[in-house]
């Protein structure tokens, strides 16, 4: 259950990072350097997959009723699979 608590940490932090990501691609005269490359990176190439593995486990656990057992705040996991769904809409709506 470690991991899974690890991954969905992991997911959140690239969640923010999409959500700074796409914010800066509204701005006029977007800043530059290696941190906002690395939020552009995680934000846009990590975040949908770990989104897909963490939300795929959580559906796993939700259906085997070990949810409960796992000790994971409700919260983190619902944040996670919203944040998913948002990241495809975005993702089918940029496909030209």
């Amino acid at each position: 259950m470690q991991v899974i608590r690890l991954l969905l940490r992991v997911a959140f932090i690239c969640n923010i990072c999409f959500l700074f990501s796409s914010l800066i691609l509204w701005l006029p005269n977007p800043p530059q350097g290696v941190l906002v490359s690395l939020m552009i990176v995680a934000g846009t190439v990590v975040a949908l997959p770990v989104n897909f593995i963490v939300s795929g486990w959580m559906a796993i656990l939700l259906g085997s009723g070990r949810f409960r057992a796992s000790g994971i705040p409700v919260w983190l996991p619902a944040a996670n699979f919203i944040f998913f769904v948002i990241e495809l809409f975005t993702l089918i709506l940029n496909k030209k």
